[in-house]
């Protein structure tokens, strides 16, 4: 995904979950916050961010906070929407599926995606990673029972016949895999060991970041 209106600014603090102060040419902006994770080791004071133009008139802010460059790694997409947009974008031009239907409800969820192939049901659930220490991406951020539920859901749909999968958009250029992250959230990372070892599937999507872009870069369908 593209965005299409852009500006650069400076961190300056974090208000609230859904607000930020930026430092821009003309002043002090106060910005909507596109992720409600907690991002400490992001928004530093000073930082580089990315901003996205909103077009809503109704909204009391008029940019989205979109990006932030990290030492060392560089931009990082952290639009917690941008993930499954990317995702939905890749899956059409894979062009092999039969039908893709977005937020497909299953028991108390809903999946991100029901993918159909022939005889073939899959769930497909998604989850953005911004989390990197050493090279290495973690999820969560932050303790996410949603988080716990989708894998119990999918694990239930596994027993039931569709193919399960949960799939981390890896929003930081060159980070190869996701592993659950224990420290922050235990139960979500013993759920995630156990129903992975009980046939529940994982996908790293490799994604090109830059300042205005998301796009997942793999080439290979993962689902053949």
């Amino acid at each position: 995904m593209i965005y299409p209106e852009t500006v650069k600014a400076r961190f300056i603090t974090r208000l609230n979950r859904f607000e930020a102060v930026v430092g821009t040419e003309s002043g002090e902006e106060t910005v909507h916050v596109k992720n409600t994770g907690r991002c400490r080791e992001l928004l530093l004071p000073g930082c580089d961010v990315i901003l996205a133009k909103s077009h809503n008139p109704g909204r009391k802010t008029a940019f989205d906070l979109i990006a932030v460059c990290k030492a060392g790694r560089g931009w990082i997409n952290m639009d917690s929407q941008a993930p499954n947009k990317a995702v939905k974008e890749y899956l059409e031009k894979l062009d092999w599926f039969d039908e893709i239907i977005p937020e497909y409800r299953y028991g108390s969820s809903r999946i991100d995606f029901f993918l159909r192939k022939a005889q073939r049901r899959i769930l497909l659930e998604i989850k953005g990673c911004t989390l990197e220490t050493g090279g290495q991406g973690y999820f969560p951020d932050a303790p996410t029972s949603r988080g716990t539920r989708h894998l119990l859901e999918l694990d239930h749909a596994r027993q039931e016949g569709f193919e399960s999968y949960i799939g981390f958009v890896i929003q930081i250029n060159g980070i190869e895999s996701v592993l659950p992250c224990g420290k922050i959230d235990p139960v979500f990372a013993d759920t995630f060991t156990e129903v992975t070892h009980r046939g529940v599937r994982v996908i790293n999507f490799h994604c090109t970041v830059a300042p205005d872009l998301l796009v997942i870069a793999d080439s290979k369908n993962p689902f053949i």
